[in-house]
This record gives structure tokens, C-alpha cells and sequence, in this order.
């Protein structure tokens, strides 16, 4: 583990718990618990809830340490750099499912309640203004999953934020390719032999095979330069199997269908922030010839569409990792956001 608190002024983690927690789905949790990664300068209002947030939402794999990955943080939080950590409260919390937030591996397996993303959303705004107690963010920035739920904390909480940021991500329905290679994946999961239903005792071997193989989502040109021989593309597949094996089953299994109520395309007029939405043209798992991404966001009242053509340096759907190709594109959002929430005079 990197030491964090050395580098950034005020890191610390945390967990918040939430009693009693009803899903959309009528199940409840009696502790529904979520880790975050908090640091930086919070500025307040004279009611003392600070209102120079910045949340940072992940993607569906790892937590929200990703968020700290050198290829973003090098980039991002020092003096200088555009989300310089001296000038805003930040925000990176573990997504319900991963890392230290609740998860079915923690005991309940198949009994875990089945959560959605409005579920992820909902928590996800009490643990920044019930647990932490912000009054207002200047920016939230969202990767991958993150990008989805970005649009749906924009539209659930309108006048939350000033700006809004999805990466690597569509403003519409799950469907097409997209939810076919997810359901495919969630389907060699409870087909598995040793699923039993998600009350298994030794993790469930069979579905690593299948996931292990999964590169729909990745720039090609990046796996030839990995694999540009059958000795490599082996090594490759290999690497990736073991590291699905890691996995626990039911912790991917609702992961992968906790997107199942994800359509924001009917409310993106109620979204009141600065929007812009970064793609990369070799995005599979955004493909941006389907022409989607133009039809919803005529819907956005504020909102910009950055589509980042191909190149050596980009990473298909994973150019969310790499901040040096998105940050331009970042430093002209925040200079025409507008002015920033004021806080109360000390």
C-alpha cells in the first residue's frame, strides 16, 4: 500500500455505516457499510457543510484506490495540477460490492440483496452528505461505471454539482453488445456447477475460464503489442485467468447485473450542471459509431462530447487511467465552470 497520507494533504479512510438499509428491491440490510478515501482542504459555508467537494467515482473492477493510480495522480492532485488536492475536498469511495463497502463475500453470499445502481447512487449521497457532510460539489468525475453513475447523481441531485464529467461510458439504456457480454459473463457464473446458488463453500472454478477471456472491452492495437505471438497471447491469457481466479463469484456475479436499471436517457433534461462526456473512438464497449451517444446528449442542456481519436498512447474503454489524455479537455471545463461556491469568512 502506497503511503497515501505522506503525499496528500489530509488523507485518511474511513467507513460509514448506514442502519437499516432499505434497497430499491424492499430488501434491507441491517448495516449496509461504505469505505472511502478522503483528502484535501474542505472549505465551509456558514452552516458548515463544505462546499468544495470533488467526488471521483470508479469503474466496475477495484475500488476507489484506482483513483490514485500514478497514471491519474501524477496528473491530477498536485500543486498546480488542475484538481490540485490544496484547493478541494475529495472524495473516493469503495462502489457497494467492492473492496471494504458491504459485499455478499462478507457473509450473506446468495443472500446479499440483489443492489442496482440507483442503490449505489442513493447510499453513495448519504455517505458524502449525512457521513461526511457536504453541501455542494464543484465537480464530480466518473469512470467507466463511474461515468454511469456520474449522470445519475447529476440528474438525482440537480443542483448538487456544477459540473459533471462521465469517462468511458453512454448516457443511454444498457443493451446491444454492451449488456450481451455481460450477461454472458453473469450467466457462466450461476451455471457454474459449484454456484449452488451463490451458497458455495470453495469458490466456483469453471466461469475464470470464460472471464479470463474477455477482452471485448480493451483497445485491440494494446493486446496485439502484449500478445503479438501465440507464446504471448497465451502468457497473457494465463496472467488473466489467475487473476480471475482471485474473484469471489457472487461479488462479480451481482456486480455485473447491478447495471440492470441503468437508463438516464429519459431524465438528461433534469440535469442543471456543465456536462461533458469523454469517449475514446476505440472504445468497444462504447462503440462510437452507434450514433447513441449524439441522439442523448442533444437532450443535455450544458453538455460537450469529447471523442479522443485512437493512438499509441490510448487504451480503448481504459483511457479513464491515463488522466495525460483527458486532462486538456479537463483544464477547459474548469475554466469555463463558473465561479466556485463561496465559503464563510473565518
Amino acid at each position: 500500500m502506497a503511503d497515501y497520507a505522506s503525499r496528500w494533504p489530509n488523507y485518511q479512510e474511513g467507513d460509514f455505516i448506514l442502519k437499516d438499509y432499505r434497497f430499491a428491491s424492499g430488501e434491507v440490510l441491517p448495516e449496509l457499510k461504505l469505505h472511502y478515501r478522503v483528502m484535501g482542504v474542505p472549505q465551509r459555508d456558514a452552516s458548515g457543510k463544505i462546499v468544495n467537494g470533488l467526488l471521483l467515482l470508479q469503474g466496475n473492477t477495484g475500488t476507489g484506490e484506482n483513483w490514485l493510480r500514478p497514471s491519474l495522480a501524477d496528473h491530477l492532485y498536485g500543486p498546480g495540477q488542475p484538481l490540485d488536492a490544496r484547493n478541494y475536498f475529495i472524495i473516493m469511495q469503495d462502489a457497494l460490492g467492492r473492496g471494504g463497502s458491504s459485499k455478499p463475500s462478507d457473509g450473506l453470499r446468495g443472500n446479499f440483496p440483489r443492489y442496482r445502481y440507483r442503490d449505489m447512487v442513493d447510499s453513495g449521497y448519504r455517505l458524502i452528505t449525512e457521513g461526511l457532510g457536504v453541501g455542494h460539489l464543484r465537480l464530480v468525475i466518473g469512470s467507466s461505471m463511474g461515468g454511469m453513475h456520474a449522470w445519475m447523481w447529476a440528474e438525482m441531485h440537480p443542483d448538487l454539482m456544477d459540473g459533471v464529467i462521465p469517462i468511458s461510458c453512454q448516457p443511454v439504456q444498457i443493451s446491444g453488445r454492451n449488456w450481451l457480454g455481460r450477461r454472458a459473463q453473469a450467466e457462466a457464473i450461476r451455471h457454474d456447477p459449484d454456484w449452488n446458488n451463490g451458497f458455495y463453500d470453495k469458490n466456483p472454478r469453471h466461469y475464470i475460464y470464460a472471464a479470463a477471456g474477455n477482452f471485448g472491452t480493451e483497445s485491440p492495437t494494446r493486446i496485439q503489442e502484449m500478445a503479438p505471438t501465440l507464446d504471448a497471447a497465451n502468457a497473457l491469457y494465463e496472467k488473466r485467468l489467475a487473476d480471475a481466479a482471485k474473484g469471489d463469484a457472487n461479488n462479480q456475479l451481482w456486480a455485473i447485473e447491478a447495471i440492470m436499471d441503468y437508463d438516464p436517457e429519459p431524465d438528461l433534461d433534469k440535469i442543471k450542471a456543465k456536462v461533458m462526456l469523454i469517449n475514446d473512438q476505440e472504445d468497444h464497449a462504447n462503440p462510437p459509431e452507434l450514433g447513441t451517444v449524439e441522439r442523448a446528449m442533444k437532450r443535455v442542456k450544458n453538455g460537450r462530447y469529447v471523442l479522443i481519436p485512437a493512438g499509441p498512447d490510448t487504451h480503448g474503454h481504459f483511457s479513464h487511467f491515463y488522466a495525460e489524455l483527458w486532462k486538456p479537455y479537463l483544464i477547459e471545463f474548469l475554466a469555463e465552470l463558473g465561479p466556485e461556491r463561496a465559503a464563510a469568512a473565518e
